[in-house]
């Protein structure tokens, strides 16, 4: 029982608050809380986690946002080296892991094309953060357009967990291009507090915006 209680106090602590700023640098006791998140046996306690990151768009062909902060790239590791039965990660995989993409925002903009789309290659979407009037915007760092040629699985690994396979099945050449994660990347340095209250981020194509969501990262851990 105490290990469930304390469990249920890791889990309060890791759940998204109210309009703090976002955690760019993790320190040991974060990662701890982290890494116990991406453990929890409770799939509950972590679909609810996860819930506070997506952003719902619903103009076709945008499906959705995911957002990855330093801290949830850590619980999605950790799940999914349990989700392959390895349940050792541990503070020094997890540096690893931040040590990569150190202080950095992902954002996953997940589309559906109709099925009848002649596309050959993904669209050059570009994303970017807008801060109101007169603050300006900022662009992504980096984007990667990855096809998806299979249908998307709820419920599955995520596209953005480590070792996942976003394009889903090898393309025949009569297998059309069902959708795409497109996939930005935010230097957190750079963007600093500017989410905390809120921005928008805007996905356009040869300047033209084509959807816009709300982002708040002071609600996200």
């Amino acid at each position: 029982m105490r290990g469930w209680v304390m469990l249920g106090a890791v889990l309060v602590s890791a759940a998204p608050a109210l309009l703090q700023a976002v955690e760019l640098r993790l320190d040991t006791t974060a990662i701890s809380e982290a890494i116990a998140l991406g453990n929890s046996p409770v799939a509950r306690d972590r679909a609810r986690f996860h819930e506070a990151y997506r952003i719902t768009l619903s103009r076709p062909p945008f499906d959705f946002v995911e957002v990855v902060t330093p801290f949830r790239r850590v619980v999605l590791a950790t799940e999914a080296r349990a989700r392959a039965g390895d349940h050792r990660f541990g503070q020094r995989e997890a540096l690893e892991v931040l040590a990569g993409a150190p202080a950095q925002i992902g954002v996953y903009v997940e589309v559906t094309f109709h099925p009848l789309n002649t596309y050959v290659l993904v669209p050059l979407y570009q994303v970017s953060l807008e801060f109101g009037a007169g603050s300006g915007r900022l662009e992504a760092r980096s984007i990667d357009r990855q096809p998806r040629y299979g249908p998307r699985v709820d419920g599955g690994p995520a596209p953005f967990a480590p070792g996942a396979v976003a394009g889903g099945a090898v393309p025949g050449r009569s297998q059309p291009m069902l959708g795409a994660t497109i996939v930005a990347v935010f230097d957190g340095e750079v963007l600093g507090s500017r989410c905390d209250e809120g921005c928008d981020l805007v996905v356009t194509e040869n300047q033209q915006e084509l959807v816009r969501g709300r982002l708040t990262l002071g609600r996200l851990r």
